[in-house]
């Protein structure tokens, strides 16, 4: 059983920790107006508008940062200001002592992903993959989305199905996260066990035979067999050679799964995209998908 963190109440204190690329307070400040807005209070670490090249400050700095939101009880969720890249760097520079004892929510998506699994993974706490404080201007609905999720309203969303969705049914505890970054952690403490679990992927940028060689690797080493269910949300800004690859991110996924019988949803609204709604990670979720919907109760 996974343990679900409490949920918000109006007055509880969430810290914005910066664990990948840097931000200024120009570029936070909009989302600290909006959590104050929502009856929350906001504290930021010491560390959070260092920079060291691409990164907020330095691997120390950051791991620093990260460790106090996790320990001080007072902080109830722990927002991640953006992603790039830099999460992996600090992950097992963190104790997690005092955060198994004081289960708070993690949010955020994409490098993120780093969080969400070695927590999800080693220590069965709940997570949250939602919109970061540098997108909140971006849409209003991914932004309410992670607030509804915050404070523990019911989540259920309905979208158009794709064509190449796989109908079906599904329940299990809804897992994942960046795709590239999944298949970085492939062996690491932080690597995820997807047996009996709805997977959720979801990428930017990247090439279409990466997509592939990705989504083999997961195939290879098990992590799709005994899936109950699969969830692609956004592949945005795909990259493909001058000798086309063949095949949509998109076809190359279903390919990948289609010896199994699991119900695959692609274009779910969550990822590199504005509209980016939170999911929980780590909890019971249950997953419809027929010919003209999908519904995704959380």
């Amino acid at each position: 059983m996974s343990i679900i963190p409490s949920y918000l109440q109006k007055g509880d204190t969430v810290a914005i920790v910066a664990s990948a690329r840097k931000i200024s307070l120009e570029e936070l400040q909009p989302a600290i107006d909006i959590i104050n807005s929502w009856g929350l209070k906001v504290v930021l670490p010491k560390n959070v508008f260092c920079i060291d090249n691409q990164f907020a400050g330095t691997d120390d700095e950051r791991a620093a940062d990260m460790q106090w939101a996790l320990d001080e009880e007072n902080v109830k969720a722990v927002i991640c200001a953006r992603g790039g890249y830099g999460t992996v760097r600090i992950i097992d520079k963190l104790d997690f002592t005092n955060f198994i004892k004081h289960p708070k929510w993690i949010v955020g998506y994409s490098d993120i992903t780093t969080l969400h699994q070695h927590i999800n993974q080693n220590f069965s706490i709940a997570s949250l993959h939602a919109t970061m404080p540098i997108n909140f201007p971006k849409n209003e609905e991914s932004t309410e989305s992670l607030r509804k999720a915050l404070f523990g309203e019911t989540l259920t969303y309905t979208v158009p199905s794709h064509v190449l969705n796989r109908t079906g049914e599904a329940s299990g505890e809804l897992i994942g996260g960046n795709l590239s970054l999944i298949y970085a952690l492939c062996g690491s403490k932080s690597d995820i066990d997807t047996k009996g679990k709805i997977l959720f992927i979801e990428d930017l940028d990247e090439y279409l035979y990466h997509i592939d060689r990705m989504m083999m690797n997961l195939k290879r080493s098990g992590k799709l067999q005994y899936l109950t269910g699969l969830i692609v949300g956004s592949m945005s800004d795909m990259k493909d050679n001058t000798v086309p690859f063949g095949k949509t991110a998109e076809e190359i996924i279903l390919d990948a799964v289609k010896e199994y019988n699991f119900p695959v949803c692609f274009d779910f609204p969550a990822g590199h995209i504005d509209r980016n709604l939170a999911i929980y990670f780590n909890k019971n979720t249950t997953l419809s998908i027929n010919k003209s919907i999908t519904i995704l109760a959380l």
